[in-house]
C-alpha cells in the first residue's frame, strides 16, 4: 500500500528541485548554444566595406590629407548570424582618429545585429619635429624644430603645425631627436579664464569665420575648452592665444 509523504517533506523536495534547476540553468543554456549552427564571423567583403567607409568618412572630416586606415578584428567568440546585407556607419558624433571604431549593422538577414569594428585610422600632414635631442627645462627656439610628414592622429595630443605657436615655450621633459613636437611636450599656457570675452574662430579651405562668445572654462593651451557664443549655444575648441579659441577639427 502506498505510503503519502508529510507535506512538510514534499516541500523540501520541491525546493531542492528548484535550486538543482536553477543550477543548471546556465549550463543547459550553454548546451543549447552548442546546438545551434555555427555563425560566420566578420568576413573579407564586410572588412573591405567597413574600410571602404572609413576612408571615406575621414577623408570627408580631414580634406586633402593623406590618409591610411586598418580594420581591426572582432572579439574570436563573438559569432554573427549570416546576413545577406551589412551597413557601416559613424557612433553619433565619433571623429575617426587614431583608434576609433565603426558600427556595422545587419539591415537583411534572419537575425538583425549590431557590432562595433576596431578600426586604426592615420591621417598624414606637415608637422614640426625636434631637430636635435633637447633637455628638460628647454626653452623652444625655431632651430630646435624642422618641418616633416607625420601621423597627425597618433596621439591624442596635437601636433604643431604652426612653429610659432611652439617658439618660446618650455618642455616638460628630455625629448629625442626627430620627435613629433605636441602640445603634451610642453608646459601650458593659460589664455583666458572662465567668464572671460573670447573670440571663436574656425578655419578651413579658403575661408575663416569668426564669432564672440564667453568662455565657460579655463583657457589651458593644449586642453579643450568650452564657451558660449552670443545666440546661447555652446561650443568646443582649443584655446590658441589671448582670448581666442580655435573651433576647427
Amino acid at each position: 500500500m502506498h505510503q503519502r509523504q508529510p507535506v512538510g517533506l514534499c516541500v523540501r523536495a520541491a525546493s531542492h528541485v528548484r535550486a538543482l534547476l536553477r543550477a543548471l540553468l546556465p549550463g543547459l543554456a550553454w548546451l543549447t548554444a552548442l546546438a545551434t549552427p555555427a555563425w560566420a564571423t566578420l568576413d573579407a567583403p564586410w572588412q573591405a566595406q567597413v574600410q571602404q567607409f572609413t576612408l571615406a568618412a575621414v577623408r570627408h572630416q580631414s580634406p586633402g590629407r593623406r590618409v591610411e586606415v586598418e580594420v581591426g578584428k572582432l572579439d574570436p567568440r563573438l559569432r554573427l548570424a549570416p546576413c545577406r546585407r551589412a551597413e557601416p556607419y559613424l557612433a553619433g558624433t565619433t571623429r575617426l582618429w587614431g583608434r576609433s571604431r565603426v558600427g556595422l549593422r545587419c539591415v537583411e538577414g534572419t537575425v538583425t545585429w549590431n557590432v562595433f569594428v576596431p578600426v586604426s585610422v592615420k591621417v598624414f600632414g606637415q608637422a614640426y619635429v625636434t631637430a636635435s635631442v633637447l633637455p628638460a627645462g628647454s626653452v623652444i627656439a625655431h632651430a630646435d624644430l624642422a618641418q616633416a610628414e607625420v601621423d597627425l592622429a597618433e596621439s591624442p595630443s596635437k601636433p604643431f603645425t604652426d612653429s610659432l605657436r611652439a617658439t618660446g615655450r618650455v618642455l616638460l621633459r628630455a625629448v629625442p631627436a626627430g620627435l613629433v613636437l605636441r602640445e603634451s611636450h610642453l608646459r601650458p599656457r593659460i589664455w583666458f579664464a572662465a567668464g572671460d570675452e573670447v573670440r571663436l574662430v574656425a578655419r578651413g579651405s579658403g575661408f575663416q569665420a569668426v564669432a564672440t562668445g564667453q568662455a565657460l572654462s579655463v583657457g589651458i593651451e593644449g586642453q579643450l575648452a568650452r564657451a558660449r557664443t552670443e545666440s546661447g549655444r555652446v561650443v568646443v575648441g582649443s584655446p590658441v592665444g589671448q582670448r581666442e579659441i580655435d573651433l576647427t577639427q
